[in-house]
Order: structure tokens, then sequence, then C-alpha cells
């Protein structure tokens, strides 16, 4: 991990919502987290000219880009085409100076460019090769989507730099290798490069690139028309130069007789990191972030503390963040926040649910629901998918997700939204249900 000077840094602040206040002999702490990272300041300048960008001006980074290139990439022809374009869009939003590689996949990975087991360093003359090289893709073959991914770890780790990417398009499931082989190389990569996953058409497994975002810490999308890749590539590459910060860590301390219940990520998308915590000294802990540019993200800390006598108080947490280094020991990125815990006989204070814990909490039953509601539609319980995409309109309603309530009345006529009375369509394009799916762990922010 490369050291940082404070000028190109971003500034981290931590802010801790929670309503303090337990009834006597209740024991469940929940706390929302605000993370925010500001004034890193090489967001939008990479991007406006990226020509202009000089190498050191933003921080060390490295890209790789796995384009499917099975069989039904020809199916239809301009597939291939659009991913050929967008791979080229993406090329052109590089800035100067950061290493990068194309990587063509099907049941093997192939370097497409710039080969040789090497990265290729971005400049004017680079990019224009690279962009030569995406003319001999061409498509045939399987799709093994472990060997890309292992492949891109060899290529991102062969850099010694301080931000590691990957960007991945499929359009197909991955039938040329065991469901454990992905999982294996998930495994192998996780923590050592983030990647966003895409898959464009209609025929590939949306657990599968939820799954691969996920355990990536990236994001996860649908290109439903291939002539929308462009822009989406061009999007993600943007927000990859936008990264500043690789490999931070939430450092959650709780005293002694204290259990911590869950920390999942709550904002700006739904994602479950109590098992990858890795511990971290006495009673601490470490929750991997990814990497950071500019932005802000909510987090929810349940703790679990032994009950006590009114008019006590504990500290139920402390949370810090952290950088880890290779030899050991970690940078403090100076930002930290306390959840307390106190007990009181007053009702209105004890029993007052905390907007923001309420808010987080709903979204994260929404993203649930909906998961569990197009299961039930696939597997044919008609009532069991009613009442679970019924209670998904009601919570993305009350909640303001406007979003998810447009991808919701694809799939389900809305009857009544505030009780949450639905019928399910009885024909649903697959690509709106697809993209409920993708989409179901966006949330919107509280107003704060």
């Amino acid at each position: 991990m490369a050291n940082f000077s404070k000028s190109n840094v971003p500034q981290f602040s931590v802010d801790v919502y929670q309503n303090e206040y337990l009834p006597e002999g209740a024991g469940e702490v929940n706390a929302i987290v605000t993370v925010t990272a500001t004034g890193g300041g090489t967001i939008g300048s990479a991007v406006s000219a990226p020509h202009l960008f000089s190498p050191g001006r933003g921080p060390s980074a490295a890209v790789a880009i796995m384009v499917d290139c099975s069989g039904s990439m020809d199916y239809p022809a301009t597939k291939m085409r659009n991913a050929r374009d967008a791979t080229a869009a993406a090329i052109d939003t590089l800035r100067d100076g950061v290493h990068f590689a194309v990587i063509g996949g099907t049941h093997v990975a192939k370097e497409v460019y710039p080969g040789g087991g090497t990265l290729a360093v971005a400049d004017a003359t680079t990019r224009e090769q690279a962009k030569k090289a995406l003319r001999s893709l061409s498509a045939g073959g399987g799709t093994a989507i472990g060997t890309w991914l292992k492949l891109a770890d060899r290529l991102l780790s062969s850099a010694d730099v301080a931000i590691r990417h990957g960007i991945l398009l499929t359009d197909g499931r991955n039938e040329h290798e065991a469901p454990q082989d992905l999982k294996a190389a998930l495994d192998a990569c996780a923590g050592r490069f983030t990647c966003d996953a895409r898959g464009v058409g209609t025929d590939w497994e949306v657990k599968e690139v939820t799954a691969i975002a996920s355990a990536l810490l990236g994001t996860a999308d649908i290109v439903a028309d291939p002539a929308g890749l462009a822009a989406d590539f061009t999007q993600m590459m943007e927000t990859a130069m936008g990264k500043e910060v690789a490999d931070v860590s939430l450092r959650l301390w709780t005293p002694v007789g204290t259990t911590v219940k869950f920390l999942k990520q709550v904002a700006p998308t739904v994602e479950e990191l109590t098992g990858r915590r890795t511990e971290a000294g006495p009673r601490a802990g470490d929750y991997p972030l990814g990497s950071w540019g500019d932005e802000s993200r909510d987090y929810h800390v349940c703790v679990e503390v032994p009950a006590a006598n009114i008019g006590q108080e504990m500290l139920a947490a402390r949370i810090s963040l952290v950088i880890p280094q290779p030899d050991g020991t970690v940078q403090n990125l100076g930002a930290q926040g306390l959840v307390r815990a106190v007990w009181t006989d007053d009702m209105v204070a004890s029993t007052s649910i905390n907007p923001q814990v309420a808010h987080y909490t709903g979204q994260a039953e929404l993203a649930q629901v909906i998961q569990q509601g197009l299961d039930l539609r696939k597997s044919g319980d008609i009532d069991g998918a009613t009442a679970k995409l019924g209670r998904a309109v009601q919570l993305a309603s009350a909640s303001g997700n406007a979003d998810t309530a447009k991808l919701l009345a694809k799939v389900v006529d809305v009857v009544d939204a505030a009780t949450g009375t639905v019928r399910l369509k009885a024909k649903v394009e697959e690509a709106d249900e697809m993209t409920l799916e993708t989409r179901s762990t966006k949330t919107v922010r509280v107003k704060k």
C-alpha cells in the first residue's frame, strides 16, 4: 500500500445517528454511521480533460477491463460491436499514467492488450494501440468468469499502485466452470482489487453478477440494451478514476460483555459486512469498505450490550477508520465515532426510534422482500410473491424510494401503495424483472 501525502488524500469524517436511551432490561443498541470523504480533489478533473491530467496528480492506479467474448456475444451481432465501442470509450476515460489491460473472456481468459503478462501505461499512444487491438475481438467459446478474474488479479498485482480496479462485462451464464470455481476465484481476489460487474442483454444470471460485485466491493447493474454500454462504461471508468484511497476499513471496538450483532452498509446500496470481519486486537475487528473518492456512505451497526440499571450508561462501540499496511500496522485516518447506551425510565426517550435507524431498517427490508418476492414468483408461488412484492411497494412508497417504486410498477399493478395492495402482472418483460432484481439493493438516503 502506498503512503499518501496529506494533500492528495480526502479528509474522512464519521457521524453517528442513534437513540442512545434504552428502557430498563433492554440490551440492543442500533446506530447509523455516516462515513464521508471530502476534498481529495481529483474527481472531475480527470474526466473533464483526461489527457491533460498529469500522472503525478492522482493516486497511482491500475485497471483491468474484462470483456465477454463467448459465442452468445454474436447474437445479435451488434452486441459485440457495442462491447468493443464501450471498452474503447472506457480506455479514452483513463487518465495519463494509469496502468491498464484488456482481457477477452471465454471458457479461458486471454490478454487482448498489451499482452505478455504486463500492463500498459495510459497515454495517447497506448490508448490508440489498445483501441486497435479491440478490433480483433470476436465472439466464440464458452463462459468461465473465474478464469477472467484470476488473470485480472495476476495483471493488476504486477504493478505497484495504490488503486486496483476491474470492470467486468458478461452476457451469459457462467456455464463452463463449476459454481465453486467462481467462488474460489472471488475468495482469492477479495481484498486485492475492487470490481464493477455488468450484465448486458437478458441471458445472464443476476445472482452471479451481483455476487461478483458484492465479493469485490464494486457495483452491479444491467445494461438491457447493448446500445447503452458506452455511456455506462464511461461513467464506471470516471468513477474509478475518482477513487483516491484503497483498502479503507471500518474498525469497530466494543467493550467486554458486548456482541456485535451485525454491521452492514445501507447506502448507497445494502451490503452485508458482518461476515467479513477480521480480528484487529482485543475486542476490535476490521470491516472492509473498499476504495474511496469524494463520497459518503451509511452503515448500520447493531450491538448487544449487557442489560443495566436505570441511570447507568456505557460506551457500546467506538468506530474509527484505518488503512491496514503490509507490515501489519495501520494508517489511522483520524475520524472517530462513538455509540452510547443510556438506561432511562423516561418512556418517551427510550421508545422513540431514531429516524435514520428506522429509515434504513426499512430500506434493508425493502431489498430483502424484493429478492424473496421475485424468487417466489419464479417458483410459481403467486400468493407468496404478491404478499412480498406488495410489502416492497409499501416500503418504497413510505421511504420515498421513487426509483425502486418505478421498477416495481413494471412487475406488479399497484392498487394501493400505502397499504401494499398489488396484483402480479400476467406478463412481465424479462429485462424489467432482471432490472428490479439487480437494483433491489439500491437505497435512498434519509433526509437529514
